[in-house]
């Protein structure tokens, strides 16, 4: 028998790790459809959203300013204040990602949500030495369980509507799909500061408008934890 070759070792072990991320997708796929529709968007709006914009932080918060009759400006501005974690994580693949074709690079920030930077990130970390072809492929099987089903999911909930009952809960998933993409990252000093600092201030600026607080209590976690590494060298040198 053939020995799978490097590529398709990759891509598979990419979607077979992103399968467990189907448990949250759904509901969180079947979530947004509700909301959209509920908030008056026809069909094809709601879909637009998830096709074009495919992030589901953003989209929920766009939905909401719109029906709190918000002004189209104030709507783009606090979705693309919501998706700046996006530019934190294309900083993060680019030593890895950064020198593939320019058509390769555009897949890779459409198709950049959550779940995959995440077990993308991990990957690389756990094995830097991988070729480029195999970093991408790596990432097209992690896109694979995830990417699809959330328009899938995002049109079952457009159609269902509020056939779907209350009691399903379907806004557990939002929580639980950050819970499981960052608890396995946990996994040093510098990262733990960073985490509680976020949470310290995201409560702090939870006053603000528009998803700035989280912003700001980004910025203050990735400063906490960058200075807790550079503290973790200069102890180190020093020894």
């Amino acid at each position: 028998m053939t020995a799978p070759s490097p590529l398709s070792f990759a891509y598979w072990r990419g979607c077979r790790q992103g399968l467990p991320f189907i448990l949250v997708i759904l509901p969180f796929g079947l979530l947004f459809g509700v909301a959209g529709t509920e908030a008056g968007l026809s069909l094809t709006e709601v879909m637009g959203f998830s096709i074009l914009v495919i992030a589901g932080a953003s989209q929920f918060t766009a939905v909401q300013l719109m029906t709190d009759h918000a002004s189209t400006v104030m709507v783009i501005l606090a979705a693309l204040a919501v998706n700046l974690r996006m530019a934190m994580y294309s900083a993060s693949l680019a030593p890895h990602l950064g020198a593939a074709p320019t058509w390769a690079r555009g897949l890779v920030a459409y198709f950049m949500v959550d779940q995959v930077f995440a077990l993308a990130n991990a990957d690389y970390e756990r094995a830097p030495n991988q070729s480029l072809s195999e970093k991408l492929a790596y990432y097209a099987g992690a896109c694979t369980p995830v990417c699809p089903l959330w328009y899938v999911a995002t049109l079952a909930g457009a159609w269902l509507g509020k056939a779907i009952p209350p009691a399903f809960a379907l806004d557990f998933a939002v929580p639980v799909t950050f819970l499981a993409m960052i608890a396995p990252m946990l996994r040093s000093l510098p990262h733990l500061v960073a985490a509680a600092v976020s949470i310290v201030m995201a409560l702090a600026f939870s006053v603000l408008p528009a998803g700035t607080g989280l912003i700001l209590a980004a910025l203050c976690a990735m400063a906490a934890g960058a200075q807790t590494e550079l503290w973790l060298i200069r102890r180190r040198a020093a020894q």
